[in-house]
């Protein structure tokens, strides 16, 4: 796998339980106590993906979050929040902060390396030709979706923003952020507009047993993120603020 995994933790015995199981998944596993030392792995070499404790001794994890999407260098490394903040608003700061994912604690192995390796998928996607969340794969060479391996066909603009909704995962974007990202900042339309398009994505989506894909999020946005059902079931969630 070769992939890199930098475990910045303040807890001598949870990161040293994360390196074991980590390394025992065949990711290279590097270590940092504190915000300092994260900083000076991070200079050294990029690593692919950063754990990150939210409390941490000198600096909080979000601000460390922050300063690795702010730089270009390093913006294109993911970011898992490890945290023991399971409180919906905790959340959101945390996907604010640049997160692309959440890990509550206590930790799950399985569950933590299923979620590195989707993130890690998500943001390797400009090397694949093909993105994957779930039961739903996008081929971006051909243009084609498919649900459980069915082709399915959705109008551009859905096709677009599933593809935006997948290659961002975790994150929360309002209707004004969605037109920008989606529609583009030269197309003037309705915010409710997305609306539309996204009752659309639904109705698409449930065709497939994925009825509970779009959720409502008081105050957030629109968010898509994995969420285990059952194994080997995986839906999507689409998240909506009002």
């Amino acid at each position: 796998m070769n992939q890199e995994i930098l475990v910045v933790e303040d807890e001598t015995a949870i990161r040293s339980m994360i390196n074991f199981s980590l390394s025992r998944a065949g990711f290279q596993v590097k270590e940092a106590k504190n915000v300092e030392q994260a900083k000076e792995q991070i200079n050294n070499k990029s690593p692919d993906l950063v754990l990150i404790d939210w409390m941490l001794p000198d600096e909080s994890g979000l601000e460390l979050a922050k300063s690795i999407k702010q730089d270009e260098v390093t913006k294109g490394i993911g970011i898992i929040m490890l945290t023991a903040k399971a409180e919906e608003r905790e959340k959101i700061a945390g996907f604010e902060s640049g997160a692309d994912d959440y890990v509550t604690k206590p930790l799950s192995h399985h569950e933590l390396v299923a979620r590195i390796k989707a993130v890690l998928r998500r943001t390797s996607y400009g090397e694949e030709e093909q993105l994957v969340s779930g039961p739903i794969v996008i081929d971006l060479k051909s243009y084609r979706i498919l649900i459980n391996d069915e082709e399915v066909h959705f109008g551009p603009t859905e096709f677009k923003l599933l593809k935006f909704f997948i290659m961002n995962e975790g994150r929360v974007y309002s209707r004004s952020q969605l037109l920008d990202r989606v529609w583009g900042r030269s197309v003037f339309v309705e915010e409710r507009t997305v609306d539309v398009h996204i009752r659309r994505l639904r109705s698409i989506l449930e065709k497939y047993d994925l009825n509970d894909a779009i959720k409502t999020v008081r105050g957030a946005g629109y968010r898509l993120s994995l969420i285990h059902i059952s194994e080997p079931t995986r839906l999507l969630s689409i998240a909506y603020a009002v």
